[in-house]
């Protein structure tokens, strides 16, 4: 059973450096047939910048954001992959704000019992991946770090290839070895075991 995989795209550039990582991961996991789907938040179209803290998701029934916008599918279709990946170049220490505004929304995802101080979600054993660079040699720790625990707060296993030095939009492809990294990155996770579908 092919594992599906959902790439989520934080660069206004259908051409750079981030596009060069999703392609290289993207070899990698088809070659273990794996069926993958790309989202370009740049393109997006929104109601909302981020989550509005309405907190009417934690009273519905399902685990879906009251905002029905251009990212009310996306998280849906994060709740039905097996794999979800996030990749972006670095802006001023963190991810672009398209990507951040997809995650803020991921907060529909969740459903807390405070009381109790537990939680469920449907992102639960699933696996989170991060592919991103930056111009320089700074900065890239600071990015993965709400990547690594979110995933660790959520029970997900987590992967991420980050590229210091990789210059302005298209340089990547110049350096050696980061196309072998990412193919084999796409390779190992399209191979993990396939969950069981959210009920």
């Amino acid at each position: 059973m092919s594992r599906k995989i959902l790439v989520i795209s934080g660069s206004a550039k259908r051409d750079g450096n981030t596009a060069a990582l999703i392609q290289w991961f993207i070899q990698g996991a088809r070659a273990n047939r794996a069926k993958v789907e790309i989202i370009q938040a740049f393109s997006l179209k929104l109601k909302a910048i981020g989550c509005t803290s309405c907190r009417k998701c934690q009273i519905r029934e399902e685990y879906e954001c009251a905002v029905n916008d251009d990212i009310f599918p996306v998280l849906k279709k994060m709740r039905e992959a097996d794999v979800i990946v996030m990749a972006t170049p670095l802006y001023f220490f963190a991810a672009t704000a398209c990507l951040k505004a997809v995650i803020d929304r991921m907060f529909s995802l969740y459903k807390w019992d405070n009381a109790n101080k537990t939680f469920t979600s449907p992102l639960k054993g699933k696996t989170l991946v991060l592919l991103a660079s930056a111009y320089e040699d700074v900065g890239l720790d600071a990015l993965e770090a709400p990547f690594s625990l979110t995933a660790d707060y959520t029970e997900m296993k987590f992967f991420s290839l980050l590229v210091p030095n990789a210059g302005v939009s298209g340089d990547i492809r110049k350096m050696r070895g980061v196309s072998r990294k990412a193919i084999a990155l796409g390779k190992k996770v399209s191979a993990l075991p396939v969950l069981e579908p959210y009920a």
